[in-house]
This record gives structure tokens, C-alpha cells and sequence, in this order.
């Protein structure tokens, strides 16, 4: 048996599967002969990924739409689930409001941190438990580049990244006995269909979904953080150590300034 299916299959859970970097991990799990479970909110884009991948790989997809903002969301999968083996997790999903903080409504913000911090925080524990009882297994929280310093335009999606930084780090230390890998991957700019509707013309060090997962899966099992791209890893070297914190908010605040058209 191949050794990536033997440590962290038969099967995947895939949160936040129905675009973007999310289905490019289902698609390159599927390749690589693991079983999937793909979870989103919408039903109908998830399903159609669901029936692409399944027809091109000799793979099983289960998918269970779900809005991962409920308190409950990660209790209902486990639930769900409690018939397969899940030998790895990516929480992919995030909800990202954008603009200046005190406009935007506060329950959005509080969303936010719903889908992208008790989401995974939750997914990893019920699952990670499971993991650690069979002594394997990964774990997989995408974090990003806005992580590592204040964020302005999307303070509170940011912010919600640092924690998921953090928790991956710690996880990581007290897991690997276990048998467990965890990861957190810092991606900065991806050409998803989100992605480019938001954006305003080309960004530094921009690619594409399935190098970042490539990227990622490489890095499995090797540390705590990685950073996808080349460029992006020497630009957060200098943005970390050799700027003052102030120019790196202040640098990252004319990146994100076209998430908000109000005039200063």
C-alpha cells in the first residue's frame, strides 16, 4: 500500500470543498487513492465536485452539506461519519468579511469566527481524538499569510487566521507522539473564483489552487507551518524579521485597500 494512503486513509475530510483550494485537495486526495467525505455549505456546487472527481477517480465521496458556522456542526459529523475511518482532515472553509471594521455589521464578523475558529477548533479535536486512538493520521488547518501580522480591511478574518496558526503549532508539539501530523498552511494570494472577483488586477506571488496543495502535501508531517510559494516565503521572512511590525501592517494594509471603495 502506497505510504500517504497507508498513514492518513482509507478516508479524507475535506471542509470547505464545493471551490477553490478546498477542491483542490479533494481532487489530489482522490488521485492519490483516498476515499473522500467533502463537506460546504451549498449543496449543489458540492455535489457536482463530488460527482467530477468521482468519475474520474476509483474513489468513494460521500458529501455532506453542512453549514460549519453551527454550533453544533462538528458533533453532526462526527455523527455522521461514525461508520468510516478518517485518517486525515483539511478545514479549508472560511467566511471572510471585508471592509473597514466598525462598517462592517458585527453578526458578520461574529460568522466569521463561528465557520473559522470553532469550526476547526472542534473538527480537530473529535477527529484528532479518533487519529490518536489508531496512532495516525493528519490534520490540516489553512491558515494564511494575513496571520502574521494586523490585517487591515479584513481585521477580524486575519486575526481568526493567527489563531488557527497558533492552535496548528501547539497541536502539532503535543500530537506528533501520537502519531498524528498536523500542519497549518500560511497560503497567500490563490487564484480562486473568489479570489479573482475580488481582486484588482494581479497580486506579488499569486498561484494557482493545486500548487498550493501540492505544496501542502509535501509538507505533511515535516513541521507545524508552511508557506506555499517561493516568493511568498521570502516575502514573509522580510516582512517578520527585518521590518518594523508598524510598516508590515501598514504594507499589508495597501494589499488588502481595494476590499474597500470608502475614501480615507
Amino acid at each position: 500500500m502506497d505510504a500517504f494512503l497507508k498513514r492518513y486513509g482509507p478516508w479524507a475530510l475535506v471542509a470547505g470543498a464545493s471551490e477553490g483550494i478546498g477542491e483542490a485537495f479533494a481532487r489530489e486526495l482522490a488521485r492519490r487513492g483516498l476515499n473522500l467525505v467533502l463537506v460546504a455549505r451549498r449543496s449543489e456546487p458540492l455535489e457536482a465536485a463530488a460527482r467530477e472527481i468521482a468519475g474520474v477517480a476509483k474513489v468513494q465521496v460521500r458529501c455532506v452539506p453542512l453549514d460549519l458556522g453551527r454550533e453544533d456542526a462538528a458533533a453532526l459529523l462526527e455523527k455522521e461519519l461514525a461508520d468510516l475511518e478518517v485518517g486525515l482532515v483539511v478545514y479549508n472553509a472560511a467566511l471572510a468579511p471585508a471592509g473597514w471594521f466598525l462598517e462592517i455589521p458585527l453578526e458578520e464578523q461574529l460568522a466569521s469566527i463561528d465557520v473559522n475558529v470553532r469550526g476547526p477548533l472542534a473538527v480537530a479535536h473529535r477527529f484528532g481524538q479518533r487519529m490518536a486512538a489508531r496512532g495516525s493520521g493528519g490534520i490540516v488547518l489553512l491558515s494564511s499569510l494575513t496571520a502574521f501580522q494586523g490585517s487591515p480591511f479584513v481585521a477580524t478574518y486575519g486575526a481568526s487566521k493567527s489563531f488557527l496558526l497558533t492552535l496548528a503549532e501547539g497541536m502539532w508539539f503535543e500530537l506528533a507522539p501520537r502519531g498524528v501530523d498536523v500542519l497549518a498552511v500560511c497560503a497567500g494570494a490563490t487564484r480562486t473564483a473568489r479570489y479573482l472577483k475580488r481582486a484588482k488586477g494581479r497580486a506579488p506571488g499569486e498561484l494557482e489552487p493545486d500548487q498550493v496543495v501540492r505544496e501542502a502535501l509535501a509538507s505533511l508531517g515535516r513541521g507545524p507551518l508552511m508557506i506555499p510559494g517561493r516568493f511568498n516565503r521570502l516575502a514573509s521572512q522580510l516582512m517578520r524579521r527585518l521590518l518594523p511590525r508598524r510598516l508590515t501592517i501598514r504594507i499589508m494594509g495597501g494589499q488588502t485597500r481595494h476590499l474597500t471603495t470608502r475614501p480615507d
